[in-house]
């Protein structure tokens, strides 16, 4: 996360208190459900199993506060209070893995880095997944790309921001099976693309390493972020999945409640 993020995270820190206040009651947070997967999902990017036609879809918002009047906003730029890309996202999961897979509307698809492990947000388009287990402080940052690059980071916790090596363990991503497809051209600003999507398989060995329970009646929450630069767009878009106060992806307070359905 650049300094210019987190700087301006703590400015809207201070200015939201009331925003966030008894955010963490799980009766105020939204419920995110990952679908059980009776069959292992073909990791292809077409986003044609079985299982993504009865899992729920979940849409993108912009943060509360961005819809604010002008005038009653920190960030004061004109032209950040409307959706301009919509996406949707499901979930599903069974003993191995935990499933996502989304479509990403894009005018204009760009991602500028070609190497796995690199802070991806800074480089183009970004699907990001944040996944805490409810109980504990650490949690983990797992990006995919439009050209199936991939990124595994894990936080010991939201006290170590700021701090040049704040991301603490950094994972292998060797595990982290991911497939995308293209409906446009990558990094041709010169045209105009339709859309992009993922589907990704997290391993539940990563997610369990600390010593987690995963999966049937372990508590977890998430959010899903999105990154959308174009040159159709005024500004870089971030959205996210549930709706956050202020646009910061690390407000584990306002994450969903990720429960796994199971029949």
């Amino acid at each position: 996360m650049s300094g210019f993020f987190i700087l301006f995270f703590l400015i809207m820190f201070m200015f939201s208190g009331c925003v966030m206040h008894n955010i963490d009651d799980k009766a105020t947070r939204d419920v995110i459900i990952a679908k059980y997967a009776e069959k292992p999902v073909s990791i292809d990017g077409n986003l044609d199993d079985e299982i993504w036609r009865t899992a729920p879809s979940y849409k993108f918002s912009l943060s509360r506060a961005s819809l604010l009047p002008l005038n009653k906003r920190i960030d004061k730029r004109p032209g950040i209070d409307k959706l301009t890309e919509q996406g949707e996202v499901k979930f599903a999961w069974n003993e191995k893995f935990l499933y996502i897979g989304a479509k990403l509307y894009d005018s204009d698809i760009a991602q500028e880095s070609v190497k796995d492990q690199e802070y991806h947000f800074s480089s183009g388009d970004v699907l990001e997944i944040f996944l805490k287990p409810k109980n504990s402080t650490w949690y983990w940052e797992i990006y995919g790309t439009p050209n199936e690059k991939k990124t595994i980071l894990c936080s010991p916790g939201r006290g170590r921001l700021g701090l040049k090596n704040y991301c603490g363990t950094v994972m292998q991503t060797d595990d982290i099976i991911i497939a995308t497809k293209i409906k446009g051209t990558l990094n041709n600003w010169q045209d105009k693309d339709e859309y992009w999507t993922i589907e990704m398989a997290i391993p539940s060995k990563i997610l369990t390493c600390f010593g987690d329970s995963f999966g049937y009646n372990s508590e977890w929450t998430i959010l899903i972020g999105r990154y959308n630069y174009s040159r159709y767009l005024q500004w870089v878009e971030l959205s996210s999945i549930p709706q956050l106060s202020i646009t910061h992806f690390h407000l584990t307070e306002e994450y969903g409640i990720l429960k796994f359905e199971k029949p």
